[in-house]
């Protein structure tokens, strides 16, 4: 149990690395929490499209104003909120003044409920739909920092001023390493405008939902404003894998990011110590159309290119996403050919340490039409943790003592029982 809970501990915190027999692992930052508050900005379509009433009777505006006023109200206090808007402003016909239609009218920071209400009640459908340039610009609105940050993406068309095309603006997010994930929610049943959701969602890790109620909007958005909590984690540091073991980089417990082309192997090194169990687990992100019949590998070598283990998948639930992880304990091997020679420091184990080899694959292949640059992203978790013991044989161990007691409790039980019967009616008898 003692082995169970150092593991799970160590899990959770994403152990900071520790120096190895005099090499110094790369690590991603140690706290898994900053002190950063979660930031969120909605950004809503008040385009002309949005009069139309087809959603219970209520225009498209009227719904997404009542459900802003229920988010609001139940903003957790921890949460900065922003909000931006687009074709809100401009009515008239010229797409050089009206694709440039967006405006932020809550900063992102601590919420002055009233106010952040009496803006939104104030909107009025009126233009375009620039939707690429006001994803742009609620990414600049968030800012820079070390913790996931969220837009939700509101609207019931495509964009009508493309360039920027909103698709190509979201990879080119994630392609910056912002740590920026952006959640769509659709208005309108329209098959473009879903497929124009999904692309600028699974671009950056986000997800898409269409909103047929005043209900669903209300619900959906509360639960993706919660998710920036629940999301609120150290960003991953970046790291390049290398072509084979011999040239990959060094790491230790933490998470990562990279990037991996269509049908690559991409290679990264991690020192275990024996009596220590590595588990990894690989994501990645499908941000463009890909071809059917893909998957994702992750496998651990020796050093000598021997394969220790073979991963599984992990089943995220998410279609967005394809995911493996495995786990290896340096007692599995009792020996490596090659282990790291550097004397050990006073401090340090002096059991062995061996190099396992993490090779993330994929079977990927790009869609016809569908840009093979940048990689598509992947994240890469790394823990090191005292191995558990593995059992000697499959018995009950103290469950034994537990079997034993329940049996002679059950056999004190039955014999008082009987005692007390036979006692009432010997009492009976003698009263009738």
């Amino acid at each position: 149990m003692i082995n169970i809970k150092r593991s799970t501990a160590a899990l959770l915190g994403l152990m900071a690395a520790v120096p190895l027999l005099g090499i110094q692992p790369a690590n991603a930052a140690e706290p898994t929490r900053t002190s950063e508050a979660p930031r969120v900005e909605l950004v809503l379509d008040v385009s002309g499209s949005m009069r139309a009433r087809d959603i219970g009777g209520r225009s498209r505006i009227a719904v997404a104003q009542a459900a802003f006023n229920e988010v609001v109200d139940a903003l957790p206090e921890t949460t900065e909120l922003g909000i931006r808007v687009l074709g809100a402003t401009y009515p008239g016909d010229d797409p050089a003044i009206g694709c440039r239609d967006t405006q932020q009218i809550v900063p992102v920071g601590p919420v002055d409920k009233p106010a952040a209400k009496a803006a939104v009640a104030d909107l009025r459908p009126t233009g375009y739909t620039p939707v690429g340039l006001a994803l742009r610009e609620a990414a600049k609105d968030l800012g820079t920092g070390d913790t996931t940050r969220r837009i939700v993406l509101i609207t019931d068309g495509e964009d009508t001023c493309a360039p920027p095309d909103p698709c190509e603006v979201a990879r080119e997010l994630a392609a910056q390493g912002t740590h920026l994930v952006v959640d769509t929610l659709g208005l309108a049943p329209d098959d473009k405008v879903r497929n124009q959701l999904v692309c600028i969602a699974s671009a950056t890790g986000g997800t898409y939902t269409a909103a047929e109620s005043a209900e669903d909007l209300t619900d959906r958005i509360k639960q993706l404003v919660d998710r920036a909590g629940d999301t609120y984690t150290q960003a991953p540091a970046l790291v390049a894998g290398g072509e084979e073991c011999a040239k990959a980089p060094l790491l230790g417990p933490g998470v990562y990011t990279d990037r991996e082309s269509f049908s690559e192997h991409r290679w990264y090194r991690v020192p275990v110590r024996t009596g220590e169990e590595l588990r990894a687990s690989v994501s990645v992100s499908l941000d463009r159309p890909v071809s059917r019949d893909y998957g994702v590998l992750l496998r651990a070598t020796a050093t000598d290119g021997r394969e220790l283990v073979r991963g599984t998948d992990a089943g995220s639930g998410r279609t967005d996403v394809l995911s493996a992880g495995l786990r290896w304990s340096g007692a599995e091997e009792e020996a490596l050919e090659e282990t790291v020679g550097a004397s050990p420091s006073p401090t340090a184990s002096a059991e062995p340490l061996t190099t396992v080899c993490l090779v993330v694959s994929n079977s990927f292949a790009p869609a016809a039409g569908t840009r093979t640059t940048p990689g598509m992203p992947v994240e890469l978790t790394i823990d090191v943790v005292e191995a558990a013991p593995t059992p000697d044989g499959p018995d009950l161990g103290r469950g034994w003592v537990l079997l034993l007691l329940l049996t002679v409790a059950g056999l004190v039980t039955g014999l008082v029982s009987g005692l007390l019967t036979r006692w009432w009616v010997a009492t009976w008898r003698e009263n009738r």
